[in-house]
């Protein structure tokens, strides 16, 4: 077993992420912010709001209590079906009142798994957990979200509806078995697609019709389809309260890795996500309130963490924002962006704060990115990211109002409040892409103290209405709007 394949503590990553620093794995600032000017003061104070976010998050406890699932005729053969072994050992520890659930070493073959209250799924160490490829292990449907728009579907391979108290930890590892010939290719047409293309098993089929239905404001239970190629997401916590994902590895996701949808008090801490299949997000919480993702590992196939609130109508019905989140001490390697608002953020995000993050990879494609169009719309409101370091990026700072359908719709994206401060960016490509409407533009950004040391351009700088900055420079000259 590589030591990919287990628990890292940050001291440990030096392998993993691309010749980054032992300090700056630690956790440590890579400078300490110079206080110049008074908005330096005023950031220090906006910063006492994510330690208090953190201090707000109810967290989980569990009674001492264990219920190994080889207890139940579970057996780590790599053949075993062990799928009603582990139901029925979680099944017991909930009855009687919650507590582990062990999962020991060896190579346990499982279906859908689905979590109650007070049951700590926990992985010890050689423990791995793989998770079959056909479609009828995740049978029958649920209740689920899927890009932003809630539907019935295919269960996540870990699950859990209104439940309480509940967790994922340990050392081991979740392995997903996605590949080019397993559930990828349901995905379709991909810009990195290794398998041949089959239009029988293209997601479109089912993903157009289901978004219509959505649209068209179709009751959630009837919004389901018999031909259906939806990839479900590994763990998805549905409208539960405290919620912890702790030291495992989660490998080759059918599609987004970590999901939690409109639950409350999430941690995911010390987890390392390593997937480079089609939307192989690392971590989204969509429409939750009150999460803490710090210490992880990020080398993906699509964003590292991307913050949601929903799909367009679906959104604004549930009308429920992505809030009070703090990003901290995580390392980012290959994806589609490093802390990422969007796209699926109809409902809005706000007090969202992410510091002392390491990003770095020729396949990095952005650090800090916010996506959205007047079909998504959304308020993305009071937004604080401070000492960051990018090694290697190629677009750093991103804001597009243009993605995907673009300026085809009447609801207008907003950024209240954006305030980037001590960021470090060795190497780009762009230093920006910031593309507002003519008829909204870009407005609310604050740059302090960013330095964007080897640049190839500037970048795009569309439609901005104006960007407050301090001591920002640019191959080292001053920054000055064009």
């Amino acid at each position: 077993m590589t030591d990919l394949m287990k628990r890292q503590s940050l001291k440990t990553l030096g392998a993993l992420t691309g010749g980054l620093s032992l300090m700056s794995l630690t956790g440590c600032n890579p400078a300490p912010t110079v206080m110049q000017d008074a908005s330096d003061a005023a950031d220090e104070a906006l910063w006492q709001q994510a330690d208090a976010i953190i201090a707000s998050i109810a967290p989980t406890s569990f009674p001492a209590q264990d219920f190994p699932i080889t207890d139940f005729g579970a057996v780590g053969d790599g053949h075993t079906d062990n799928t009603q072994a582990i139901a029925a050992a979680i099944a017991a520890c909930a009855t009687a009142g919650g507590g582990r659930v062990l999962v020991p070493a060896g190579r346990f073959m499982t279906g859908a798994i689905h979590l109650k209250s007070n049951v700590n799924l926990h992985l010890q160490t050689d423990a791995v957990l793989s998770f079959y490829t056909d479609a009828a292990h995740y049978l029958p449907k649920v209740f689920t979200r899927w890009e932003g728009v809630e539907l019935i579907g295919y269960s996540p391979l870990i699950y859990a509806f209104e439940q309480e108290n509940i967790a994922v930890t340990g050392d081991g590892i979740l392995e997903g078995n996605g590949s080019a010939t397993n559930w990828w290719p349901w995905k379709g047409v991909w810009e990195r697609r290794n398998w041949d293309y089959d239009a029988s098993v293209d997601q479109v089929q089912t993903r157009t019709p289901i978004f219509q239905m959505a649209e068209q404001g179709v009751p959630v239970a009837e919004r389901q389809m018999d031909n259906d190629f939806l990839r479900p997401p590994f763990i998805q916590p549905y409208r539960c309260k405290r919620v912890l994902i702790e030291g495992i590895t989660i490998r080759n996701s059918p599609f987004w890795l970590i999901n939690p949808v409109l639950s409350q008090d999430v941690v995911v801490r010390s987890v390392n996500c390593v997937s480079h299949g089609p939307n192989s997000d690392g971590c989204n919480p969509e429409s939750c309130n009150r999460v803490l993702i710090e210490d992880c590992l990020f080398d993906t196939g699509d964003d590292c963490i991307a913050l949601k609130s929903g799909r367009n109508n679906d959104g604004r019905r549930l009308a429920t924002p992505i809030q009070n989140v703090v990003i901290q001490d995580c390392v980012m390697r290959s994806g589609h962006g490093g802390v990422v608002m969007g796209s699926e953020i109809s409902g809005g995000a706000r007090n969202i704060f992410a510091r002392r993050c390491r990003m770095s990879s020729p396949d990095l494609k952005r650090g800090i990115r916010i996506k959205t169009n007047s079909v998504r719309g959304g308020l993305i409101e009071n937004i604080y990211i401070r000492d960051i370091d990018i090694g290697e990026v190629q677009d750093a700072i991103v804001i597009n109002f243009f993605y995907e359908e673009g300026d085809a719709g009447d609801f207008m994206p907003e950024v209240r409040n954006l305030h980037i401060s001590n960021l470090q960016v060795a190497k780009a490509q762009r230093a920006f892409e910031l593309r507002g409407f003519e008829r909204a533009p870009i407005s609310g950004v604050t740059l302090n103290h960013v330095h964007f040391k080897q640049v190839e351009s500037l970048g795009l700088l569309d439609n901005v209405a104006g960007i407050a900055h301090y001591d920002v420079t640019v191959n080292g000259a001053p920054f000055a709007l064009p």
